[in-house]
């Protein structure tokens, strides 16, 4: 094996995906949601720069192509774990999040499967942009966490029960508070949407890898 910068951003990215579940083990929120963003948002730049270097400095080695699609999709998948499980949105993240996990498996299967004619499966462009708009959303998503939790609990001075207790009308709304508040949940919706049209781009190149590789399912 061959150890060099690009594949050593590579393997930081692959150890930074669980590093941002461990962020709410041990941190409440919303220092939970900075260390996971921060984390997030660092771990993605190395997957543009990673290959990037591997390419100016002709360092592209077996290793690396290997542990770059796994470091991906272990980011994409833990951080939708982790979205799902601690967002005020979590019923309306659970089918996009479906649909990219689903697709990630799939795919992983086929490849798995055709072995040596995998290579049939190569990364597409529109993959690679795929892979950027979950990145993007899921990003946005974390932001959205810092900004309802710090905005709207921390400056306001309330707790978590409270918080969700005046969102849900159960709790008496002094000073138009719920209206603010819900303005900056709506403004977090913009990851919501992103993560639908990272889900669709998901699905149409889940639906393109299966079309490349039915001449090597027949019996």
């Amino acid at each position: 094996m061959t150890w060099n910068v690009p594949n050593i951003l590579t393997l930081l990215r692959l150890l930074a995906a669980p590093g941002v579940a461990v962020m709410f083990l041990y941190f409440n929120r919303p220092w939970a949601d900075w260390f996971a963003l921060t984390l997030f948002i660092g771990a993605s730049i190395t997957d543009y720069f990673d290959g990037y270097l591997a390419r100016l400095w002709k360092q592209t080695t077996k290793l690396g192509t290997m542990l770059d699609p796994i470091a991906d999709k272990a980011m994409v998948v833990i951080a939708l774990m982790v979205i799902v499980g601690y967002s005020s949105m979590s019923p309306w993240l659970v089918l996009p999040a479906t649909v990219i996990l689903f697709r990630e498996v799939f795919v992983s299967g086929l490849r798995e499967y055709l072995g040596d004619t995998a290579g049939t499966l190569k990364v597409t462009q529109l993959a690679k942009w795929k892979t950027t708009a979950q990145m993007v959303a899921i990003a946005v998503l974390f932001a959205q966490g810092v900004f309802e939790h710090y905005l709207g609990m921390s400056a306001m001075g309330m707790d978590q029960a409270t918080y969700d207790a005046i969102l849900r009308g159960e709790e008496e709304d002094l000073h138009g508070l719920r209206w603010k508040m819900m303005g900056m949940v709506w403004t977090g919706h913009a990851g919501l949407w992103l993560l639908w049209i990272a889900a669709a781009l998901t699905l149409i190149t889940g639906v393109d890898y299966f079309r490349k590789s039915t001449p090597y399912l027949k019996d």
